[in-house]
């Protein structure tokens, strides 16, 4: 017999249920009933938005956050650097904006330490404008020496006396 998780959100007279087999350690049971909970207040405010063209902005800004969601998820990183460029070119970023962000991470990158993305960082992931530069050191290459410091650069604090 499947189960069933029923979200309201008052506001909008919103219900929404969601029905099918969930796994049965509680943990996973309260991720369906938050995120559950979740998506309908969130719907609950995207439907109380008064003005059509801002009502509509917010269903398609929510819509390629869950695209992205869903593709993180399922590894599929060519869709996420799909969605966040057709993202960015919809708020006006352009092709040499965009190579302009992912040279400066590069560095910024570097600057960190290292200069290499994490093991296991998705490659291709700041390669939104096209070919990376030259100078730019392969996605996936770093070893634990190469990205962690020798020590925590962060200060000691202080102890009370």
């Amino acid at each position: 017999m499947p189960n069933q998780y029923i979200a309201s959100d008052s506001r909008a007279g919103l219900e929404v249920q969601v029905t099918g087999t969930f796994p049965e350690d509680p943990d996973d049971r309260v991720r369906i009933a938050r995120t559950t909970n979740l998506f309908t207040r969130l719907m609950g405010t995207i439907l109380g938005t008064t003005n059509d063209t801002e009502r509509r902005e917010r269903f398609r800004a929510v819509e390629t956050q869950l695209e992205v969601a869903d593709a993180l998820i399922r590894g599929d990183f060519d869709e996420v650097q799909r969605l966040v460029r057709e993202t960015l070119q919809l708020m006006g970023i352009t092709e040499d904006q965009m190579r302009e962000v992912e040279s400066q991470l590069r560095e910024q990158m570097r600057n960190m330490g290292g200069g290499t993305l994490p093991e296991g960082f998705p490659p291709g992931l700041f390669s939104l404008g096209g070919t990376p530069p030259e100078d730019a050191p392969p996605a996936g290459d770093a070893t634990d020496e190469d990205t962690l410091p020798d020590e925590d650069p962060r200060p000691e604090a202080p102890r009370p006396n």
